[in-house]
């Protein structure tokens, strides 16, 4: 697990040394147990590591005396490198050490950029080829995005630059700060920017699947691999279910949760209290007892105080029945405002999901405790039907405007909100231009009209954008920000392909996850009415409530009015209703509101090439 960045241009110039440090400095708490760049005329690359699969081995960038001009970098986990490795020493490479990624220049070598159909893993890769007539840079990441990888290409002068983390790419000085001019709209809509593009003009990030190619001077062509060997498409639209699919379900995750448990580094679980983190947990805490290895370490984050919603006493009945050493990490909620701030530097464009909160105070806490590897149970209900608004969706009736419904439902501020709020000028620039909003609307109605069932059509769009922007890149930044790996055995390509060919009554509101956690986890847990780990927003935006004066200042009329896109009038008003009638819609919209200001102001100062500490 890393940090990568590096350089692609025409010309003959080495990059600037003190510009690739200001990079590497920006994402550097990633990687805090190597550094190391190397550099030639027109390109660079290099690796700031998190040593996780043979520490002491692994050096990046990673090059083989037998493969002059071929270097590579590797961000994350490559999961069948031993098979690799012994495939292609078959075939005469030779390897100086176990780490996962050094088998990367030898693949590359067999495969051309097709290298990455071959991994399994989460990944982002960059491989360097620099020999005679084939200089280019190719870029790849894992079919779920799961690590991923942001760049930019400069029409002026053909260079292209990549690093891991947005504020890290913002370092390149080529690499121009313009937001986006429909990312308000975008944050209230959609919560987060999903597709290729980010809230930064001409900053993209590579979509889940992707290889992109880039020759020196050209722009990066961007192609999606097919299905991985033994992948399998959706459209399984069969009714009927059974136990051996329930079966399936739990030995499948099993071997996933075993697989990606074994570390040389301490390995630890999140536990929500819900059920797929539940089930991670409990297989988890399984393995290392039948291994003979110390009890399994479970990480639950609260706030202190007397809050709604708390999850702790369903963590704890987890963590009971799996028999683990169980750390119930408690927040001051006065901390909030400076972890707010955190976080959208971290991630760098905003995302209005106040969970970022809670995902990084309970990151701080595994580091802190000694962990550098954490499970967590991402996935699950993108890929078993689990929100609620898929089964809304499902029980629409024929004729009915479910994709709107269900896009509306994706929002920090619905529709007829949005609208109420905006100046006439933004309205109307949004009405012009099409909103993420309109964009999510039409995929899923494509789908549905070329003959794909409802769940099959949300499934694809959440596991193909919205699972990627909102909850992956969010985990891989917060978790990275405190040098932790998060694994999620549910993004698998096992566990995604069984999913995928389960019976529509089996992924719907995750039946068949149900059925495999009937003898795993406590009953209390498995029925108990979803909740998202997150913080309740509401009532930490109540008067006398540590948030309140933070949102207030992020949306005082003096701001709106200079952003010129909401009218403040009105955004005070809805304020107002809330410290009134406390609402969680309302809580969410303002959230979202003061999330895109902080970020416009924090984004700002970025171009300062200062490192960004945790």
């Amino acid at each position: 697990m890393c940090r990568i960045l590096g350089t692609i241009a025409a010309g003959a110039d080495r990059p600037d040394p003190a510009e690739l440090a200001a990079v590497s400095a920006r994402q550097r708490h990633g990687g805090p147990d190597e550094h190391h760049v190397l550099t030639g005329p027109g390109w660079s690359l290099g690796c700031d590591r998190l040593a996780v699969t043979d520490p002491c081995g692994g050096r990046q960038p990673y090059r083989l005396p037998h493969l002059p001009g071929i270097l590579a970098v590797l961000n994350g986990e490559i999961y069948n490198h031993a098979e690799l490795r012994r495939a292609l020493a078959a075939r005469g490479h030779r390897f100086p050490d176990r780490c996962d990624g050094t088998v990367l220049p030898a693949l590359y070598a067999e495969y051309g950029p097709a290298f990455a159909e071959h991994l399994d893993g989460m990944f982002a890769v960059a491989i360097l080829d620099l020999r005679p007539g084939s200089a280019q840079l190719v870029l790849a990441v894992d079919d779920m995005g799961m690590k991923p990888v942001y760049f930019h290409h400069d029409p002026y002068d053909g260079s292209t630059r990549f690093a891991s983390e947005i504020p890290a790419l913002l370092a390149f000085e080529g690499v121009r700060i313009s937001p986006r001019d429909d990312a308000l709209d975008t944050v209230l809509a959609t919560r987060t920017s999903f597709s290729t593009h980010t809230a930064l003009e001409g900053v993209s990030v590579l979509p889940p699947g992707a290889t992109a190619l880039v020759r020196p001077g050209s722009a990066p062509v961007v192609r999606r691999r097919g299905l991985r060997p033994g992948g399998t498409p959706a459209g399984n639209t069969h009714d009927t279910h059974d136990t051996h699919d329930t079966q399936n379900t739990q030995d499948i995750l099993r071997h996933e949760v075993r697989r990606l448990a074994h570390a040389e580094v301490p390995v630890c679980a999140i536990t929500s209290g819900g059920l797929d983190s539940g089930l991670v947990t409990a297989l988890a805490a399984e393995h290392a007892r039948e291994t003979d290895a110390p009890p399994l370490h479970t990480f639950h984050l609260t706030y202190r105080g007397k809050w709604p919603d708390s999850e702790a006493a369903f963590a704890r009945s987890v963590a009971r029945r799996a028999r683990t050493v169980h750390h119930e990490v408690s927040v001051d909620p006065d901390e909030l405002p400076s972890l707010l701030t955190r976080t959208v530097r971290h991630l760098g464009q905003p995302n209005a999901d106040p969970i970022t909160l809670s995902t990084y105070a309970l990151f701080r806490a595994v580091r802190q405790n000694g962990f550098t590897v954490a499970l967590a149970g991402d996935g699950a209900d993108e890929l078993f039907g689990g929100y609620d608004r898929m089964r809304a969706a499902l029980a629409a009736p024929a004729g009915a405007d479910w994709a709107g419904a269900y896009a509306d439902s994706l929002s920090a501020a619905p529709r007829l909100l949005r609208d109420h709020l905006y100046t006439a000028n933004y309205r109307a620039h949004i009405a012009d231009q099409g909103s993420a909003a309109d964009r999510i609307e039409q995929e899923l109605r494509s789908a549905e009209a070329v003959g794909a069932d409802r769940l099959t059509a949300m499934t694809a769009f959440e596991t193909r954008w919205r699972l990627p922007a909102y909850h992956l890149r969010r985990v891989d930044h917060l978790s990275m920000a405190w040098a932790v790996e998060a694994r999620m055995p549910f993004c698998q390509p096992s566990v995604v392909a069984h999913a995928r060919a389960l019976p529509t009554a089996a992924r719907t509101g995750k039946r068949a996850l149900y059925e495999a956690g009937t003898e795993l986890l406590p009953a209390g847990v498995l029925r108990r009415p979803k909740q998202p780990f997150t913080l309740p927003l509401a009532a930490m935006l109540a008067p006398g409530s540590p948030l309140l004066d933070t949102v207030r200042d992020l949306l005082s009329p003096a701001r709106l009015v200079l952003g010129g896109k909401v009218r403040a009038d009105r955004v005070h008003k809805l304020l107002t209703r809330h410290l009134e009638r406390p609402s969680h819609h309302d809580a969410l919209a303002l959230w979202a509101l003061a999330v895109h200001e902080l970020w416009t102001e924090v984004v700002q100062g970025m171009r300062i090439p200062v490192g960004c500490a945790a």
